[in-house]
């Protein structure tokens, strides 16, 4: 979740069928919501299934997760092969998986943040993130992950340094100022 994004409900829901390996894409078609002790299956949030991009590094794993399962068969899933339900415990399976990897506190909303934060530091466009999270907007995208791009406001002069520098502006001003 922490690389592509996907919320709770969205990775819950996700199926063998729905993993390309040598795409490296999820499919994602469906959203599991709990309620009370029931999960009921509807489409994502956003209403669209959409395509979602997974790092090369996932193959691998979703490789092996996926190995010798039917195409019907949820992708992570319960002892019984049913949905997982949200851990709030903090004696829970998440709350177990935290503290094993060292992080001092986060929620499983915090991983989609995390998928974020990361695609902007890599340089991904708005529209590519706005799809890869399911947002109806490049609108929506920036105004819940505006906070993400301050730095690129950094960038901005350099590139502007360096668009000025190669096309030779500088170059052309200091000629036509010295004409006049």
């Amino acid at each position: 979740m922490a690389y592509t994004g996907l919320r709770w409900g969205e990775a819950i829901a996700l199926r063998v069928e729905h993993v390309d390996i040598p795409r490296k894409r999820l499919s994602v078609t469906d959203n599991a919501v709990q309620i009370d002790q029931v999960h009921e299956v509807g489409s994502p949030k956003s209403g669209q299934p959409r395509s979602v991009p997974f790092p090369e590094f996932l193959a691998f794993e979703l490789r092996i997760l996926v190995d010798g399962l039917a195409p019907d068969a949820l992708l992570f899933s319960n002892p019984r092969g049913g949905y997982l339900k949200r851990s709030v415990s903090r004696t829970g399976w998440f709350a177990a998986a935290v503290d094993q990897s060292g992080v001092p506190s986060i929620t499983v909303h915090d991983l989609r943040h995390t998928a974020a934060s990361l695609a902007v530091s890599a340089g991904v466009h708005v529209k590519a993130l706005q799809r890869m999270l399911g947002h109806e907007s490049a609108a929506m995208t920036l105004d819940v992950y505006s906070d993400l791009f301050d730095d690129d406001l950094d960038a901005v002069g350099s590139a502007l340094d360096h668009a000025r520098s190669s096309a030779g502006v500088g170059e052309m001003w200091a000629q036509g100022t010295q004409a006049t």
